[in-house]
C-alpha cells in the first residue's frame, strides 16, 4: 500500500491507496511549543547584590548578641547566601525536563530552604576556632546558628520568590516587547505590500493611457508618429525601472513629468503649452512615485484632450510652512463630474493615505473660467541620499 503525504496549512493529511475516496487521517500540528523563560546568570550582579544585602540586615539584627568579630559574623552570612544563591541557580537549569504537574519554582524554593541550614552547619564548623570542642556544644555558637539559620529559612524563601518575580515579569517584558516588534513589523510589511499593489494598479493605467495615444497618432498617419513612440520608448526606458520604487522625491517625479509632457507636446504642438517649476527646497521632500504624473496626466486626458482650443498645464512644487505643496492647474475643458471616481485619483488619494496618514491631502477646484487645479500637500519628509 503506497502513501502519500500532502501538505495542507500548517497541518499534514496523509492519504492512503487503499482508503476510499475522501478519507484522510489528519496529523498532529507541528507548531513549536512555548519555551520556557531562559534562566538568567547563576552569580549575576543583581543576585550577588540582593544576597550581600540580605546578609548585611541579618547581620544587623545579629549583632546586639553576637560576641566574635563583626567581619566573621557577615562572612558567614554572605557564604550561606551565596550557597543557597548557587542552589537556586543549579535547579534553574537541572533537571532540565519535569513533569508537567512539578513547577520548577517549587524545587527551587525548596532546594533553597533545605541548603541554608546544611550550608550554615558546615560554615560555622570550618569558621570556628579549633578548641578541641565541637561547635554546637557551645552554647553561644550553637544560639548564633540556629538564629542565623531561623532567619535564613525564613528570608531565603521569599527572596527567591522575589527573584523568581522579577525574573519572570522580566522575561513577560521582553516577550511582549518582541511580539510588539513582530507585529509592527508585519503590519509594516503588509503596509508596504498595499502600497505596492497599487503602484502596480497605476502602472497599467498609465502606460495604456498613452500607448492609446500613440494608436491614435499611428491609425491618423501622423508623420509625427515615429518621432513620438521613440521620445516614449526613451521615457519608459527612463520611467519603468522608478515604477517600483516604494518611495522617491519630487526631483525625481518632476523629471518624469517633463519628459510626459514633452511627449504628449509632440502629440499636439498646437494645442499644448506647459511648463514644470519647483522650489530648490521642494525638490529632495519625499514624494510617491507617479504622484504627480497622475494629475498631470487626469490634466492632458480629461482636460486639454477635449478642448477644442488645447489649453495649458503649469505643475508647481513650493514649500509653505511644514508643508510641501504640489499643483497641477490646466485650463482645459474643467473638473469632470465622474474624474472623482477614476482609478488613478482614487488610488492616489489611498496611496498618499498609507504613506502620510492624514498628513497628507489632495484637492480638486475648477478654475475659472475654464480649468481644474489639482494640488495635493505633503509632509516635509526628506529622503536620505
Amino acid at each position: 500500500m503506497r502513501r502519500t503525504t500532502v501538505p495542507v496549512g500548517r497541518a499534514t493529511v496523509r492519504t492512503d491507496d487503499a482508503c476510499e475516496p475522501g478519507c484522510y487521517r489528519p496529523a498532529m500540528s507541528d507548531a513549536p511549543a512555548t519555551p520556557p523563560p531562559a534562566p538568567g546568570p547563576l552569580l549575576g550582579w543583581r543576585r550577588v547584590r540582593v544576597v550581600a544585602i540580605a546578609a548585611f540586615v541579618a547581620s544587623l539584627l545579629m549583632w546586639p548578641s553576637w560576641q566574635a568579630s563583626y567581619p566573621l559574623l557577615f562572612a558567614r552570612l554572605l557564604l550561606v547566601g551565596t550557597c543557597a544563591l548557587l542552589v537556586f541557580g543549579l535547579f534553574e537549569r537541572w533537571p532540565r525536563r519535569l513533569p508537567g504537574w512539578f513547577a520548577r519554582w517549587v524545587l527551587q524554593v525548596a532546594g533553597v530552604a533545605i541548603v541554608i541550614p546544611i550550608a550554615g552547619a558546615l560554615i560555622v564548623a570550618f569558621t570556628s576556632p579549633d578548641d578541641g570542642a565541637h561547635w554546637w556544644s557551645n552554647v553561644s555558637r550553637l544560639r548564633g546558628y540556629t538564629f542565623m539559620t531561623v532567619l535564613g529559612v525564613l528570608a531565603g524563601p521569599w527572596i527567591a520568590m522575589s527573584a523568581l518575580y522579577r525574573h519572570i515579569s522580566g522575561q513577560a517584558r521582553s516577550q511582549a516587547l518582541a511580539f510588539e516588534l513582530e507585529r509592527s513589523e508585519y503590519a509594516r510589511n503588509a503596509l508596504d505590500a498595499r502600497l505596492r499593489l497599487l503602484q502596480a494598479q497605476v502602472e497599467p493605467h498609465f502606460l495604456f493611457n498613452t500607448l492609446a495615444n500613440v494608436r491614435e497618432l499611428v491609425d491618423m498617419g501622423s508623420p509625427q508618429a515615429s518621432t513620438v513612440l521613440g521620445s516614449l520608448i526613451a521615457y519608459l526606458r527612463a520611467a519603468v525601472p522608478r515604477l517600483h520604487d516604494a518611495d522617491g522625491t519630487v526631483a525625481q517625479e518632476f523629471e518624469l513629468v517633463r519628459a510626459y509632457l514633452a511627449v504628449m507636446h509632440m502629440r499636439m504642438p498646437d494645442r499644448l503649452q506647459w511648463s514644470v517649476d519647483a522650489d530648490p527646497a521642494a525638490l529632495a521632500v519625499s514624494c510617491p512615485p507617479t504622484s504627480v504624473l497622475t494629475l498631470v496626466e487626469n490634466a492632458v486626458r480629461h482636460g486639454i484632450d477635449p478642448a477644442e482650443e488645447g489649453g495649458r498645464i503649469d505643475v508647481r512644487a513650493s514649500v509653505r510652512g511644514a508643508e510641501c505643496r504640489i499643483s497641477v492647474v490646466d485650463t482645459g475643458v474643467g473638473l469632470p463630474a465622474t474624474i472623482e471616481a477614476g482609478t488613478g485619483l482614487s488610488n492616489l488619494r489611498e496611496r498618499l493615505q498609507l504613506a502620510f496618514g492624514d498628513a497628507a491631502r489632495l484637492v480638486l477646484v475648477p478654475v475659472q473660467p475654464h480649468g481644474t487645479s489639482a494640488e495635493f500637500a505633503l509632509p516635509l519628509q526628506v529622503r536620505p541620499s
